[in-house]
């Protein structure tokens, strides 16, 4: 069908006349009102950015020389961000000389993953680097299907 005679269907349906493939041959259009497609499109890409989820990475840091109970109450703030659905940084810091003995460090953050092993999954396992020793814990994706 030609275009004049297109548009003027368009034209005695109020509707408007829009080029969904211009680029093919010959061009595919189509009779629609194009406000209200503009104003669906839209309404789809707000529910769309509402429904994302943005994950966060939240970091805790520890020492070689944490105390138990630090250690227990470091571990139940990380259980609070995994439950809330962040991420969880673990970083084990160590300072001077503590470098000799990295494998203290390991132990910690074992420790620490065993504390909250019901909620978390190890994203990335402990790995040094610099003076750092950092892990990354992440949801466990078993506790979200419970809810």
């Amino acid at each position: 069908m030609d275009a004049a005679k297109a548009q003027s269907i368009a034209d005695a349906q109020s509707l408007d006349l829009v080029k969904i493939a211009p680029k093919a041959q010959p061009p595919v259009c189509k009779i629609m009102d194009f406000g209200k497609y503009c104003y669906e499109q839209t309404k789809k890409e707000k529910e769309a950015r509402k429904n994302q989820n943005i994950v966060t990475v939240k970091e805790i840091q520890l020492t070689l020389k944490i105390d138990t109970h630090d250690i227990n109450t470091k571990a139940g703030h990380a259980i609070r961000f995994l439950k809330a659905g962040d991420k969880v940084k673990v970083v084990v810091k160590y300072k001077g000389r503590e470098m000799a003995h990295t494998e203290l460090g390991d132990a910690i953050a074992k420790r620490f993953f065993e504390l909250t092993e019901e909620y978390a999954v190890i994203e990335k396992p402990a790995k040094l680097e610099g003076r750092n020793l950092i892990m990354i814990l992440a949801p466990n994706p078993a506790l979200k299907d419970k809810k």
